[in-house]
């Protein structure tokens, strides 16, 4: 697989098989993501690979702590700025509303919304899982770094034939990965990572993207006109 045929097929699945991801897979993918980019040469993440026995015992714990209502754990950053402001509004929305038409959930209905949410904490059946942590004391800069790493990851499992779906969604329950993964208290936890196999009778509708002419400024004397939709 080509580097555009896995950066155009990565996209975040949210149901996966039950077969195994072998390790050594996992191993050489982890490897070969130790180049992706960081200032200095840095490498300020720092990642736990859960399998097995250990991956369904925290699914089991995270599941029933978020069905039970359970207050989130202490934020350590903020998912979203409290105030997102066009044309960002309006991409969260559509998101959410392709995610749940792609369900056949209504707007309305909050039971069914929730329900669906709660998939984050099973992996959304991923036989694998990747939790990311950076230390607390990195700065903003470093925390980009950690998005080239995360993004390196993603594309390197799709090389493999691999699907995955990062989630932040765990750093609301981080005391209870904590108490599985046991990192030093110096490490954040910055999202999880669903990894395995796309169930093939599952629809994984892709999110929209904005078009180019959106997001990309040319400055120069040949500048082309291409702008695909994607």
């Amino acid at each position: 697989m080509d580097v555009y045929e896995a950066v155009r097929s990565r996209q975040a699945v949210r149901s996966f098989t039950d077969v195994p991801v072998p390790v050594p897979v996992l191993e050489r993918v982890l490897d070969a993501a130790r180049w992706a980019p960081s200032g200095s040469n840095l490498q300020p993440w720092r990642s736990y690979v859960v399998t097995g026995a250990p991956l369904a015992r925290l699914k089991k714990v995270a599941v029933a702590r978020v069905a039970a209502g359970e207050r989130w754990d202490d934020r350590e950053f903020e998912m979203y700025p409290a105030t997102l402001k066009p044309p960002y509004s309006q991409r969260r929305t559509e998101f959410g509303r392709q995610r749940y038409s792609a369900l056949g959930i209504e707007r309305e209905d909050w039971e069914a919304r929730q329900r669906a949410a709660l998939g984050n904490w099973d992996c959304f059946g991923a036989p694998a899982a990747l939790f990311c942590y950076i230390g607390r004391d990195m700065g903003r800069p470093q925390w980009s770094d950690l998005g080239m790493y995360l993004q390196t990851v993603m594309l390197l499992l799709r090389a493999e034939g691999l699907h995955s779906c990062p989630q932040m969604a765990w750093s609301q329950v981080r005391k209870t990965v904590a108490a599985v993964v046991a990192p030093p208290e110096e490490l954040v936890l910055f999202c999880g990572m669903a990894i395995g196999y796309a169930n093939p009778d599952v629809g994984q509708p892709r999110t929209r993207r904005a078009p180019m002419r959106e997001t990309v400024t040319f400055v120069g004397d040949q500048v082309g006109c291409v702008d695909p939709e994607s």
